[in-house]
């Protein structure tokens, strides 16, 4: 049995928009999952729905095999952190650390000793006597994360509570965040927008869309087995190139080449003949041109962007546009010709119609 269950839960609210559609996800105790998707998608309504701070119209909520749907949020023993931090500021890190303890009627020497050991782990040893208004972005996070964890609740849930902080701030967060999760094994719910944050801290990413879970699973199963565009548009940075063609004699034109898919999509291609599909691969999997069991093209580079580590070239291949990731020291010049090849095993085809992976 898993240690929290979401069975068909949905939200509807009164004016009829349907938020959240038939959402299904079992939480085993100490994962760290991830809601992750465009804003409007239904991710913090969700987390909101955990937290108790929004009914659920439909479907049911358990936690450790009880009905929980109507517990009120201190019932269900879950930490709530905010992307807007939510502190107090006429109290000091101290007062905010240890302010739910007080309100539980803990003593004062149980609070200092708790409120300490926190402030070890956040590194806000330092900080206890400021007032929020004293402290940087970054400060004021670990504070928010702080007052959560000292309750010893056994569910944390954070709202996309990095997205206030500047891109430095932001990484440095993410390693804390995630050894804070390995310190006190706590089942964590994270909301974000940011697919980086996703990627490198998840145990498991749920993908929504609309409202609608579009596909559950490792970081790992996410970038190479997606099941359909919109996951593969949304893991990867850049995301991958799409490009719709159509299936002539098992082959598909992408400006002036032409790549024959029976090479490595005899079983799957026959069923599309006379169709449209669409061809996807990622800018980071191109390799120079002419290696063996791979798809060749030809393009014209249209803009450059140098990175440190890669360059993204941006390119035109007929009408179709797609970026590619190559050498820093092999930029091409803008507006020249250049060739490229994708290996057989990093290619993806993708239903047109339907946008579901054939293969």
């Amino acid at each position: 049995m898993a240690y929290l269950e979401l069975k068909g839960i949905n939200k509807i609210y009164p004016n009829g928009f349907h938020a959240v559609h038939d959402f299904n996800l079992e939480i085993e105790k100490g994962e760290f999952i991830v809601f992750v998707g465009p804003s409007g998608c239904g991710k913090s309504t969700t987390l909101r729905m955990i937290a108790g701070l929004e009914d659920i119209s439909k479907g049911e909520f358990l936690i450790d095999g009880k009905r929980a749907n109507e517990l009120g949020p201190r019932q269900r023993e879950v930490a709530m952190v905010f992307q807007s931090y939510a502190l107090y500021p006429q109290l000091t890190v101290f007062d905010n650390l240890g302010y739910g303890l007080t309100l539980q009627g803990v003593d004062e020497d149980e609070i200092e000793e708790k409120v300490l050991n926190v402030a070890g782990i956040l590194g806000l040893t330092d900080y206890l006597d400021r007032y929020p208004r004293a402290l940087s972005g970054g400060q004021r996070q670990r504070v928010a994360v702080g007052r959560a964890i000292i309750r010893k609740v056994g569910v944390f849930l954070m709202d996309e509570p990095l997205s206030n902080l500047d891109a430095k701030q932001r990484v440095t967060m993410r390693s804390e965040i995630t050894n804070i999760h390995r310190t006190t094994g706590a089942t964590t719910i994270y909301v974000t927008h940011d697919q980086t944050e996703a990627m490198t801290m998840a145990d498991r990413i749920v993908v929504m869309k609309e409202g609608v879970v579009q596909q559950i699973g490792t970081p790992k199963e996410l970038y190479f087995d997606p099941v359909n565009t919109f996951v593969a548009g949304f893991i990867g940075e850049p995301p991958m190139n799409f490009i719709k063609s159509h299936v002539n004699g098992g082959c598909i034109k992408i400006g002036e080449n032409t790549l024959d898919l029976k090479a490595s999509f005899a079983d799957k291609i026959g069923k599309y003949e006379g169709k449209d599909i669409i061809f996807g691969f990622r800018p980071e999997s191109v390799i120079p041109m002419g290696t063996e069991k791979s798809y060749s093209m030809k393009c014209t580079v249209e803009l450059t962007e140098m990175l440190g580590d890669n360059t993204n070239v941006y390119v035109n291949i007929g009408d179709d546009k797609a970026i590619l990731k190559v050498n820093p020291h092999n930029t091409p010049a803008m507006d020249s010709e250049m060739e490229f090849s994708v290996p057989y095993d990093a290619a993806y085809l993708f239903d047109a119609e339907t946008e579901m992976r054939i293969v």
